[in-house]
Protein backbone atom coordinates (compact mmCIF):
# COMPACT_ATOMS: atom_id res chain seq x y z
CA UNK A 1 0.00 0.00 0.00
CA UNK A 2 0.96 3.48 -0.68
CA UNK A 3 2.16 6.01 1.93
CA UNK A 4 -0.74 7.46 3.41
CA UNK A 5 -0.63 11.21 4.48
CA UNK A 6 -2.15 12.10 7.56
CA UNK A 7 -4.61 14.91 7.36
CA UNK A 8 -3.33 16.81 10.57
CA UNK A 9 0.44 16.65 9.04
CA UNK A 10 -0.19 20.14 6.83
CA UNK A 11 -2.28 21.60 10.13
CA UNK A 12 1.21 21.30 11.72
CA UNK A 13 3.62 22.57 9.29
CA UNK A 14 1.35 25.39 9.22
CA UNK A 15 2.14 26.18 13.06
CA UNK A 16 5.96 25.30 12.32
CA UNK A 17 8.45 27.81 13.75
CA UNK A 18 5.99 30.17 14.98
CA UNK A 19 7.31 30.59 18.49
CA UNK A 20 5.27 27.41 20.01
CA UNK A 21 6.09 24.20 21.12
CA UNK A 22 3.92 21.40 19.22
CA UNK A 23 2.03 18.78 20.96
CA UNK A 24 0.46 15.50 18.70
CA UNK A 25 -1.53 13.46 20.97
CA UNK A 26 -2.80 10.15 20.25
CA UNK A 27 -2.96 6.32 21.00
CA UNK A 28 0.32 4.03 20.96
CA UNK A 29 0.71 2.28 17.56
CA UNK A 30 -1.86 4.96 15.62
CA UNK A 31 1.11 6.44 13.77
CA UNK A 32 2.62 9.34 15.58
CA UNK A 33 6.08 8.30 15.07
CA UNK A 34 5.84 8.16 11.28
CA UNK A 35 3.61 11.30 11.44
CA UNK A 36 6.80 13.17 12.58
CA UNK A 37 9.59 11.46 10.65
CA UNK A 38 7.41 12.32 7.57
CA UNK A 39 8.28 15.84 8.54
CA UNK A 40 11.36 15.65 9.22
CA UNK A 41 12.00 14.26 5.82
CA UNK A 42 11.36 18.06 4.59
CA UNK A 43 13.85 19.14 6.80
CA UNK A 44 16.84 17.15 6.16
CA UNK A 45 20.08 17.66 7.57
CA UNK A 46 18.64 20.18 10.29
CA UNK A 47 15.78 17.80 11.78
CA UNK A 48 16.24 15.50 14.60
CA UNK A 49 14.32 12.11 16.48
CA UNK A 50 14.67 11.32 20.48
CA UNK A 51 12.97 8.07 21.67
CA UNK A 52 11.98 9.27 25.31
CA UNK A 53 11.48 6.23 26.57
CA UNK A 54 14.87 5.41 26.16
CA UNK A 55 16.49 6.14 29.45
CA UNK A 56 19.73 8.24 28.65
CA UNK A 57 17.39 10.33 26.78
CA UNK A 58 14.87 10.50 29.26
CA UNK A 59 17.86 11.52 32.13
CA UNK A 60 19.25 14.11 29.63
CA UNK A 61 15.88 15.45 29.13
CA UNK A 62 15.13 16.02 32.82
CA UNK A 63 17.73 18.33 33.22
CA UNK A 64 16.38 21.46 34.33
CA UNK A 65 19.37 23.94 32.63
CA UNK A 66 18.39 25.56 29.14
CA UNK A 67 22.27 25.10 28.15
CA UNK A 68 22.50 21.74 29.44
CA UNK A 69 19.44 20.87 27.35
CA UNK A 70 20.27 22.57 24.29
CA UNK A 71 23.91 21.04 24.52
CA UNK A 72 22.27 17.56 24.27
CA UNK A 73 19.57 18.16 21.75
CA UNK A 74 22.10 19.84 19.19
CA UNK A 75 21.87 22.31 16.68
CA UNK A 76 19.02 21.08 14.63
CA UNK A 77 16.50 23.56 13.94
CA UNK A 78 13.49 20.84 14.04
CA UNK A 79 13.53 18.70 17.29
CA UNK A 80 11.15 15.34 17.76
CA UNK A 81 10.58 14.37 21.32
CA UNK A 82 8.70 10.74 21.11
CA UNK A 83 6.50 9.70 24.11
CA UNK A 84 7.66 12.82 25.74
CA UNK A 85 5.14 11.92 28.89
CA UNK A 86 7.49 9.58 29.89
CA UNK A 87 9.95 12.45 30.90
CA UNK A 88 9.79 13.92 34.16
CA UNK A 89 8.56 17.32 34.24
CA UNK A 90 8.79 17.50 30.65
CA UNK A 91 6.63 21.05 30.84
CA UNK A 92 9.58 22.70 32.85
CA UNK A 93 12.18 21.50 30.02
CA UNK A 94 10.21 22.83 26.81
CA UNK A 95 9.67 25.68 28.61
CA UNK A 96 13.30 26.46 29.44
CA UNK A 97 13.87 25.57 25.75
CA UNK A 98 11.31 27.62 24.10
CA UNK A 99 11.89 30.74 26.31
CA UNK A 100 15.36 30.41 25.67
CA UNK A 101 15.94 29.11 22.46
CA UNK A 102 13.04 30.98 20.43
CA UNK A 103 14.22 29.85 16.86
CA UNK A 104 14.28 26.22 17.71
CA UNK A 105 10.73 24.14 16.50
CA UNK A 106 10.00 21.24 19.38
CA UNK A 107 7.18 18.59 18.17
CA UNK A 108 6.46 16.45 21.45
CA UNK A 109 4.32 13.02 20.93
CA UNK A 110 1.78 11.49 23.98
CA UNK A 111 0.03 8.63 24.08
CA UNK A 112 -1.44 9.38 27.49
CA UNK A 113 -3.04 12.78 28.06
CA UNK A 114 -3.67 12.86 31.17
CA UNK A 115 0.10 12.67 32.03
CA UNK A 116 1.22 14.79 29.33
CA UNK A 117 -1.17 17.45 29.58
CA UNK A 118 -0.30 17.44 33.31
CA UNK A 119 2.85 18.51 32.97
CA UNK A 120 2.72 20.70 30.03
CA UNK A 121 -0.56 22.40 31.20
CA UNK A 122 0.94 25.25 33.32
CA UNK A 123 4.28 25.26 32.35
CA UNK A 124 3.79 25.84 28.70
CA UNK A 125 0.51 28.21 28.95
CA UNK A 126 -0.07 29.99 26.13
CA UNK A 127 3.43 28.19 24.43
CA UNK A 128 2.21 25.30 23.33
CA UNK A 129 -0.50 24.12 20.21
CA UNK A 130 -1.98 20.78 20.35
CA UNK A 131 -3.45 18.12 17.79
CA UNK A 132 -4.92 14.76 18.24
CA UNK A 133 -3.82 12.19 15.80
CA UNK A 134 -6.78 9.03 15.06
CA UNK A 135 -6.17 5.88 13.89
CA UNK A 136 -6.67 6.46 9.58
CA UNK A 137 -9.51 8.21 8.71
CA UNK A 138 -12.27 7.32 5.30
CA UNK A 139 -11.00 10.99 4.12
CA UNK A 140 -7.26 9.73 4.57
CA UNK A 141 -7.77 6.47 2.95
CA UNK A 142 -9.60 8.51 -0.24
CA UNK A 143 -5.71 8.29 -1.03
CA UNK A 144 -5.57 5.02 -2.22
CA UNK A 145 -9.19 3.98 -2.26
CA UNK A 146 -11.98 5.60 -4.67
CA UNK A 147 -15.40 5.82 -3.17
CA UNK A 148 -16.95 2.36 -4.19
CA UNK A 149 -14.33 0.84 -3.12
CA UNK A 150 -14.09 1.93 0.13
CA UNK A 151 -17.90 1.03 0.52
CA UNK A 152 -16.85 -2.52 -0.43
CA UNK A 153 -14.46 -1.91 2.78
CA UNK A 154 -16.74 -0.96 5.55
CA UNK A 155 -17.39 -4.31 6.67
CA UNK A 156 -14.29 -4.63 7.69
CA UNK A 157 -13.20 -1.42 9.08
CA UNK A 158 -16.57 -2.27 11.36
CA UNK A 159 -14.35 -5.78 12.30
CA UNK A 160 -10.76 -4.70 11.99
CA UNK A 161 -10.64 -0.70 12.76
CA UNK A 162 -8.49 1.40 11.19
CA UNK A 163 -5.57 0.93 13.01
CA UNK A 164 -2.82 1.75 9.93
CA UNK A 165 -1.02 -1.25 10.51
CA UNK A 166 -4.04 -3.35 10.25
CA UNK A 167 -5.13 -1.28 7.40
CA UNK A 168 -2.19 -2.05 5.26
CA UNK A 169 -1.87 -6.08 6.47
CA UNK A 170 -4.95 -7.76 6.19
CA UNK A 171 -7.24 -9.25 8.01
CA UNK A 172 -5.61 -12.22 9.46
CA UNK A 173 -2.19 -10.50 9.82
CA UNK A 174 -4.86 -7.51 10.93
CA UNK A 175 -5.81 -9.68 14.00
CA UNK A 176 -2.42 -11.12 15.29
CA UNK A 177 -1.42 -7.25 15.79
CA UNK A 178 -4.70 -6.27 16.84
CA UNK A 179 -4.42 -8.97 19.85
CA UNK A 180 -0.96 -7.45 20.65
CA UNK A 181 -1.93 -3.71 21.12
CA UNK A 182 -4.69 -5.13 23.42
CA UNK A 183 -2.16 -7.09 25.48
CA UNK A 184 0.97 -5.02 25.73
CA UNK A 185 0.41 -1.86 24.28
CA UNK A 186 -3.25 -0.69 25.52
CA UNK A 187 -2.80 -0.83 28.76
CA UNK A 188 0.95 0.20 29.29
CA UNK A 189 -0.18 4.51 29.78
CA UNK A 190 -2.95 3.39 31.89
CA UNK A 191 -0.90 0.98 34.11
CA UNK A 192 2.06 3.49 35.13
CA UNK A 193 -0.34 6.15 36.13
CA UNK A 194 0.65 5.88 39.57
CA UNK A 195 -2.92 5.40 41.00
CA UNK A 196 -3.98 2.34 38.37
CA UNK A 197 -2.82 -0.94 40.34
CA UNK A 198 -5.65 -3.41 39.47
CA UNK A 199 -5.14 -4.19 35.69
CA UNK A 200 -7.80 -7.33 35.69
CA UNK A 201 -10.18 -4.23 37.11
CA UNK A 202 -9.46 -2.56 33.69
CA UNK A 203 -9.52 -5.32 31.20
CA UNK A 204 -13.16 -6.07 33.26
CA UNK A 205 -14.15 -2.45 32.93
CA UNK A 206 -13.47 -2.53 28.96
CA UNK A 207 -14.91 -5.72 28.41
CA UNK A 208 -17.97 -4.25 30.01
CA UNK A 209 -17.95 -1.03 27.96
CA UNK A 210 -17.46 -3.23 24.43
CA UNK A 211 -20.22 -5.41 25.46
CA UNK A 212 -22.43 -2.13 26.15
CA UNK A 213 -21.64 -0.05 23.03
CA UNK A 214 -24.46 2.26 21.81
CA UNK A 215 -26.29 1.76 25.35
CA UNK A 216 -26.11 4.54 28.17
CA UNK A 217 -23.63 3.23 30.87
CA UNK A 218 -24.67 3.10 34.31
CA UNK A 219 -21.65 3.81 36.49
CA UNK A 220 -23.36 2.44 39.91
CA UNK A 221 -24.43 -0.81 37.63
CA UNK A 222 -20.71 -1.13 35.89
CA UNK A 223 -19.26 -0.45 39.65
CA UNK A 224 -21.81 -3.24 41.28
CA UNK A 225 -20.56 -5.95 38.53
CA UNK A 226 -16.98 -5.19 38.98
CA UNK A 227 -17.66 -5.35 42.32
CA UNK A 228 -16.09 -2.28 42.84
CA UNK A 229 -16.82 1.57 44.09
CA UNK A 230 -18.73 3.93 41.38
CA UNK A 231 -15.83 7.04 41.99
CA UNK A 232 -13.46 3.77 40.72
CA UNK A 233 -14.93 3.09 37.58
CA UNK A 234 -15.73 7.02 36.77
CA UNK A 235 -11.85 7.15 37.31
CA UNK A 236 -10.79 4.43 35.30
CA UNK A 237 -13.32 5.63 32.65
CA UNK A 238 -11.71 9.01 32.72
CA UNK A 239 -8.35 7.48 32.36
CA UNK A 240 -9.27 5.80 29.44
CA UNK A 241 -10.65 8.39 27.51
CA UNK A 242 -7.31 10.19 28.05
CA UNK A 243 -5.31 7.31 26.99
CA UNK A 244 -7.67 7.84 23.54
CA UNK A 245 -9.20 4.17 24.09
CA UNK A 246 -12.69 5.10 24.43
CA UNK A 247 -14.80 8.78 24.85
CA UNK A 248 -18.14 9.44 25.81
CA UNK A 249 -21.32 11.05 24.92
CA UNK A 250 -23.64 13.12 26.73
CA UNK A 251 -26.95 13.21 27.18
CA UNK A 252 -28.90 16.38 25.61
CA UNK A 253 -31.73 17.08 28.14
CA UNK A 254 -33.29 20.86 28.23
CA UNK A 255 -35.08 19.75 31.70
CA UNK A 256 -38.58 18.23 29.78
CA UNK A 257 -39.51 15.59 31.91
CA UNK A 258 -39.23 12.47 30.37
CA UNK A 259 -35.57 12.82 29.28
CA UNK A 260 -32.33 10.91 29.85
CA UNK A 261 -30.18 13.50 31.28
CA UNK A 262 -27.55 11.78 33.50
CA UNK A 263 -26.17 8.24 31.87
CA UNK A 264 -23.33 8.87 28.90
CA UNK A 265 -23.01 6.45 25.95
CA UNK A 266 -19.19 5.15 26.03
CA UNK A 267 -17.73 4.65 22.26
CA UNK A 268 -14.44 3.38 21.40
CA UNK A 269 -11.77 5.42 19.35
CA UNK A 270 -10.97 2.44 17.65
CA UNK A 271 -13.59 -0.87 16.44
CA UNK A 272 -10.68 -3.65 16.07
CA UNK A 273 -9.41 -2.73 19.86
CA UNK A 274 -13.33 -3.02 21.17
CA UNK A 275 -13.36 -6.34 19.19
CA UNK A 276 -10.61 -7.86 20.13
CA UNK A 277 -11.27 -6.99 23.92
CA UNK A 278 -14.45 -9.80 23.47
CA UNK A 279 -12.79 -11.69 20.78
CA UNK A 280 -15.51 -10.77 18.10
CA UNK A 281 -14.38 -10.80 14.37
CA UNK A 282 -16.63 -12.87 12.70
CA UNK A 283 -18.40 -11.42 9.43
CA UNK A 284 -21.09 -8.85 9.85
CA UNK A 285 -23.93 -10.93 8.04
CA UNK A 286 -23.58 -13.03 11.23
CA UNK A 287 -23.51 -10.41 14.16
CA UNK A 288 -26.56 -9.17 16.68
CA UNK A 289 -24.42 -6.30 17.22
CA UNK A 290 -24.18 -4.69 13.80
CA UNK A 291 -26.61 -1.20 14.61
CA UNK A 292 -23.96 -0.15 17.49
CA UNK A 293 -20.68 -0.66 15.51
CA UNK A 294 -22.27 1.15 12.39
CA UNK A 295 -22.72 4.03 15.24
CA UNK A 296 -19.79 4.05 16.67
CA UNK A 297 -17.85 3.82 13.25
CA UNK A 298 -20.14 6.66 11.86
CA UNK A 299 -19.61 8.69 15.26
CA UNK A 300 -15.67 7.92 15.33
CA UNK A 301 -15.61 9.22 11.36
CA UNK A 302 -17.69 12.21 12.16
CA UNK A 303 -15.36 13.40 14.92
CA UNK A 304 -12.16 12.82 12.33
CA UNK A 305 -13.89 15.07 9.83
CA UNK A 306 -14.68 17.64 12.48
CA UNK A 307 -11.39 17.83 12.91
CA UNK A 308 -10.22 18.80 9.63
CA UNK A 309 -12.65 21.22 9.19
CA UNK A 310 -11.99 22.87 12.27
CA UNK A 311 -15.42 22.34 13.01
CA UNK A 312 -16.33 22.18 16.57
CA UNK A 313 -20.18 21.79 17.89
CA UNK A 314 -21.17 20.48 21.07
CA UNK A 315 -22.01 16.55 20.90
CA UNK A 316 -24.76 15.03 22.17
CA UNK A 317 -27.16 11.93 22.11
CA UNK A 318 -30.98 12.37 23.37
CA UNK A 319 -33.35 9.91 24.39
CA UNK A 320 -36.68 9.39 26.82
CA UNK A 321 -38.20 7.21 28.89
CA UNK A 322 -40.23 6.14 26.95
CA UNK A 323 -37.82 5.18 23.94
CA UNK A 324 -37.46 8.17 21.64
CA UNK A 325 -34.09 8.87 20.42
CA UNK A 326 -31.75 10.51 18.18
CA UNK A 327 -28.07 8.82 18.05
CA UNK A 328 -26.08 11.60 18.11
CA UNK A 329 -27.17 15.30 18.05
CA UNK A 330 -24.53 18.92 17.17
CA UNK A 331 -25.28 22.09 18.11
CA UNK A 332 -24.07 25.15 16.49
CA UNK A 333 -25.32 28.85 17.24
CA UNK A 334 -27.46 27.33 19.53
CA UNK A 335 -29.32 24.96 16.37
CA UNK A 336 -29.69 21.25 16.77
CA UNK A 337 -28.53 19.21 13.76
CA UNK A 338 -29.91 15.54 14.80
CA UNK A 339 -28.65 12.22 13.25
CA UNK A 340 -29.95 8.35 13.01
CA UNK A 341 -27.50 6.07 12.02
CA UNK A 342 -29.58 2.92 10.57
CA UNK A 343 -26.85 0.13 9.01
CA UNK A 344 -30.72 -0.92 6.96
CA UNK A 345 -30.90 1.81 4.48
CA UNK A 346 -34.46 0.70 4.72
CA UNK A 347 -35.21 1.43 8.08
CA UNK A 348 -37.29 4.22 8.92
CA UNK A 349 -36.17 6.85 11.71
CA UNK A 350 -38.50 8.47 14.33
CA UNK A 351 -38.39 11.84 14.31
CA UNK A 352 -41.26 13.46 15.33
CA UNK A 353 -41.09 13.48 19.33
CA UNK A 354 -37.91 15.12 19.17
CA UNK A 355 -38.58 18.02 16.14
CA UNK A 356 -41.67 18.99 17.97
CA UNK A 357 -39.71 19.53 21.30
CA UNK A 358 -37.01 21.18 19.37
CA UNK A 359 -38.76 23.26 16.53
CA UNK A 360 -35.60 24.81 14.49
CA UNK A 361 -33.82 21.31 14.85
CA UNK A 362 -33.48 18.60 11.90
CA UNK A 363 -33.20 14.51 11.85
CA UNK A 364 -30.96 12.82 9.15
CA UNK A 365 -30.48 8.75 8.32
CA UNK A 366 -26.58 8.16 8.02
CA UNK A 367 -26.90 4.73 6.37
CA UNK A 368 -23.98 2.88 3.92
CA UNK A 369 -26.11 4.45 1.07
CA UNK A 370 -25.56 7.80 2.34
CA UNK A 371 -22.36 7.93 4.66
CA UNK A 372 -19.80 9.34 2.94
CA UNK A 373 -21.68 12.55 2.69
CA UNK A 374 -21.73 12.80 6.75
CA UNK A 375 -18.36 11.98 7.37
CA UNK A 376 -16.55 13.59 4.09
CA UNK A 377 -18.60 16.78 2.99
Amino acid sequence: MDIIKRNIENKIENWLFKGKIIIVYGARQVGKTTLCKAIMEKYKGDAVYFNCEVIQIKQALEIQDPVELKKFLGDSKLIILDEAQSVRNIGLSLKLLIDTYSDMQIIATGSSSFDLSNKISEPLTGRSIEFTLYPFSISELQQVYKPHELKGQINTFLRFGMYPEVVKSGQENGRIFLENIASKYLYKDVLEFEEVKRSDLLVSLLQLLALQLGNEVSYHEVSKHLKCDPATVRRYIDILEKAFVIFRLKPFSRNLRNEIGKKNKIYFYDLGIRNSLIGRYEAIEKRDDVGALWENFCIIERLKRNQLKDTYGNKFFWRTHDGYEVDYIEEYDGILHGYEFKWNSKRNIRTKRFLEEYKESSVKSVNIDNYYDFIIE
